[in-house]
C-alpha cells in the first residue's frame, strides 16, 4: 500500500511539472531517452471541463465557467498505461504526458524519465517561479500607519 501511494505521488509531481511546462520543452528532453513502443489507448482529443470555484475559499462551491482541455492515454510496449491531461488545445503535449506517465512507472525507464525530462523541466519551472516573484516582490510597496504625536 505504501508503494502505490509513493508511486502515486511520484506521478503526481511529474503531472504537475509537464503540465506547466511548454510542448517544446517536454519533446526536447523527450529526446534524450531511448523511447518504447507504445499504442495509443485513447487518441489525443480535445474536451471542456467545469472550473468550480469558492468564494474567499470555505465558501460553497459554485461553477465558474468552462475550459479547454486536450487528453491523451497510451500503453507501452511492457504494459504501463499513462494518461496525461493539460489545458489548452495541445494534443502533441498531452500525447507526451501520457507517455512520460507510463514511462513512469515502467521500472525499465522510471529513472531515465526522471533525471533526463523531469529535473530539467523542474529546474525550468522553478526559475520562472522565483524570477517572476522577484518581479512581483520588486514593486511591493510598504504601506505603514504614521500615529501623530498630538494624542
Amino acid at each position: 500500500m505504501a508503494a502505490d501511494s509513493g508511486m502515486q505521488a511520484r506521478r503526481k509531481g511529474a503531472m504537475a511539472v509537464l503540465a506547466h511546462s511548454d510542448a517544446a520543452d517536454i519533446a526536447e528532453h523527450l529526446g534524450a531517452i531511448d523511447v518504447t513502443a507504445y499504442q495509443s489507448l485513447r487518441e489525443p482529443e480535445n474536451g471542456l471541463v467545469m472550473v468550480r470555484g469558492r468564494i474567499g475559499g470555505d465558501g460553497a462551491p459554485f461553477n465558474l465557467g468552462e475550459a479547454t482541455v486536450s487528453r491523451a492515454a497510451v500503453r507501452l510496449s511492457t504494459g504501463e498505461v499513462g494518461f496525461g491531461y493539460t489545458l489548452g488545445r495541445d494534443l502533441d503535449k498531452a500525447r507526451m504526458i501520457a507517455l512520460c506517465d507510463a514511462m513512469l512507472q515502467s521500472s525499465e525507464f522510471a529513472d531515465a524519465v526522471e533525471m533526463k525530462v523531469l529535473a530539467p523541466l523542474r529546474v525550468a519551472m522553478d526559475t520562472r517561479r522565483s524570477r517572476r516573484s522577484a518581479e512581483a516582490a520588486a514593486t511591493r510597496v510598504d504601506f505603514y500607519t504614521m500615529v501623530r504625536g498630538e494624542g
